[in-house]
């Protein structure tokens, strides 16, 4: 009898753990191990925001993967992308894939930050608040609905507009450190979200343009179709 696939699923900017409550278990019920975590100083970890990394993060995800027998899906949301796009990195022979949803795809050397600003079509970069310490930053709330939840029933929306926590800015502005040699040899796949207010569907399209994709399947639907779309995208994964 052959292991399940497992799925590491990085959740994106604001959230935690909880914004895969739907899509969870229609992963296991098609046959997939899912391991979803917080990461560090996210949804309920309480490690100190000032000493996140980019690095810290991809570590962390790095230290389950070589915790777990086999190789590992990345299955990444959001500002999620240059975690795993960065464990591949460290451990390419252990990752089969990784699949981008609605995700920062993003070159060597590129970083979440210049991507977004390049983004016109973006609701974040406008409304993104510093803390006074100038650790974290918040989404202004008159935005949140209809930039992360537009097309997400409005109690899942309420669910998850009351669980985000501040961003640590530092990973947003460090440059993704990614090689041909390592990062490059690790299959990727996609799933383009084309109603997405935080990162535009002409956003996506110009990563993937440099970065190729393969497959790529799309959803009509805002930028958490785990909430908005999870029978579609539990399908989407299961099948790749």
């Amino acid at each position: 009898m052959t292991s399940p696939r497992t799925f590491i699923l990085v959740h994106g900017a604001w959230h935690g753990a909880w914004c895969w409550k739907k899509l969870t278990p229609l992963l296991e019920a098609g046959g997939v191990r899912v391991i979803a975590p917080d990461l560090p100083s996210m949804g309920a970890d309480i490690t100190p925001p000032n000493v996140i990394t980019l690095d810290y993060w991809a570590r962390f995800i790095a230290d389950i993967v070589e915790r777990e027998p086999g190789q590992m899906v990345l299955v990444p949301h959001s500002r999620g992308g240059i975690v795993a796009s960065r464990v591949a990195e460290l451990l390419p022979d252990r990752i089969r894939k990784i699949v981008y949803v609605a995700a920062y795809l993003l070159p060597a050397h590129g970083t979440v930050a210049a991507e977004a600003r390049r983004d016109t079509e973006s609701l974040i970069p406008s409304n993104m608040i510093p803390a006074s310490s100038g650790v974290t930053c918040v989404v202004r709330s008159s935005v949140v609905r209809e930039a992360f939840y537009g097309c997400c029933p409005d109690e899942d929306a309420e669910f998850a507009q009351s669980r985000l926590c501040p961003e640590p800015l530092k990973p947003l502005v460090t440059p993704l450190e990614i090689t041909d040699a390592r990062y490059g040899r690790v299959p990727r796949a996609c799933v383009e979200t084309t109603l997405d207010r935080v990162i535009s569907l002409a956003a996506q399209r110009r990563m993937r343009a440099a970065l190729p994709c393969d497959p790529v399947f799309t959803l009509e639907t805002d930028h958490s179709p785990f909430l908005s779309q999870p029978e579609a995208l539990a399908r989407i994964l299961i099948s790749i």
